[in-house]
């Protein structure tokens, strides 16, 4: 797999991104290595990573809980303490090897400590290849009301290692599958249709679907890195999928999801928008529907659940000035940003998801 290059890092993969990394390792003037880990990476991913290090630097190792709920400030107070204890300068590197969690947050440490330090993501999951660890985009919860807080920093470099996703469990690959997803209906129709017939997770290519993925997610950070355009159409399906999110991690009459879970349901909610707001195929829409729920299995939402979610909207990071704003899609691949929507189609759109 051939790295990939931007303006301000580079992404490299397998054999070759160990030995990127250890080469800027050596030609680096970095005082400490701390990697930042969670008890899952901690225990299935830190001993292959070590292996496949060469340096001389010491190397301290911060682990965090692993999960959503511990997303937050005080995390991240924990971490800087720790930091500081061990010596911590502004010449340290931290290298963030974990999921999501672990690369938001620890890019989020990064960047603040000292008013910043060196980082390099070191992706485990399928979401954080993808996704998370792309684009310079780290940041905690405020709450339960997702990445409220934080900067957008690209770090030095991100190592992809698909072999991690051996240590995976299966609905950890399915919340990665969601971004992949995302990333076909707001940019290619073809990629989309490479997850249309998908029944055996055994049996997909994912090296060539990893490197496509982030492709589409590289190309649109470089064109729009401060999410100011294009950018906002990484967040399709986001909209009404971190409010659900939100709203089953503070209810406990509810499952936790997983982010790629609740991503899956606004997907389909907002494909549902999309017909009555901007004239999306109503037999596209059933084709999504009908793909997404072959990989997801259906939540169940009561009518009492839909006005808690629809006041979480306000809090969604793409509004601006009091307005609620959603990515919407035209037809595959031709996103529209900043729409708003009339609260009868969001509750349509609850009703269409549990029909």
């Amino acid at each position: 797999m051939t790295s990939i290059q931007t303006e301000d890092y580079s992404i490299h993969f397998k054999s070759n991104g160990y030995k990127e990394l250890n080469a800027h390792l050596k030609n680096s003037d970095y005082s400490k290595i701390f990697i930042l880990v969670d008890s899952n990476s901690h225990n299935y991913c830190l001993p292959m990573f070590l292996s496949n290090v060469e340096t001389d630097v010491v190397i301290e190792i911060i682990e965090i809980e692993p999960g959503e709920t511990n997303k937050t400030i005080d995390t991240c107070v924990g971490v800087w303490d720790a930091l500081s204890e061990l010596g911590g300068d502004r010449k340290s590197l931290m290298i963030n090897l974990g999921g999501g969690v672990v690369t938001d947050i620890g890019g989020f440490i990064a960047s603040t400590f000292k008013r910043g330090i060196s980082y390099i993501n070191v992706p485990t999951t399928l979401l954080a290849m993808v996704d998370a660890s792309i684009g310079g985009k780290t940041g905690v919860d405020l709450g339960h009301l997702k990445n409220q807080i934080g900067v957008i920093n690209s770090g030095e470099m991100v190592l992809v290692d698909t072999e991690f996703l051996k240590t995976l469990p299966h609905n950890e690959i399915r919340s990665g599958l969601a971004e992949m997803l995302k990333h076909g209906l707001i940019k290619s129709k073809a990629y989309w249709n490479k997850f249309t017939n998908l029944s055996d997770f055994n049996n997909i290519d994912f090296d060539t679907l990893i490197l496509e993925s982030i492709i589409i997610k590289k190309d649109i950070v470089v064109s729009d890195p401060n999410e100011n355009g294009m950018r906002k159409t990484l967040n399709y399906g986001h909209t009404l999928g971190h409010a659900i999110e939100s709203y089953c991690l503070s209810n406990p009459q509810k499952n936790d999801l997983l982010h790629g879970e609740a991503i899956a349901i606004g997907m389909i909610m907002e494909t549902y928008i999309s017909t009555k707001e901007s004239g999306f195929s109503m037999s596209d829409c059933d084709n999504i529907k009908e793909t997404i729920l072959n990989i997801y299995d259906k939540i169940s939402f009561s009518e009492s659940d839909f006005a808690p979610i629809i006041e979480l909207l306000k809090y969604d990071k793409k509004n601006e000035h009091g307005n609620i704003n959603f990515v919407l899609l035209e037809e595959i691949g031709t996103p529209i940003v900043n729409r708003t929507v009339d609260n009868k189609h969001i509750i349509e759109a609850f009703h269409y998801y549990n029909s």
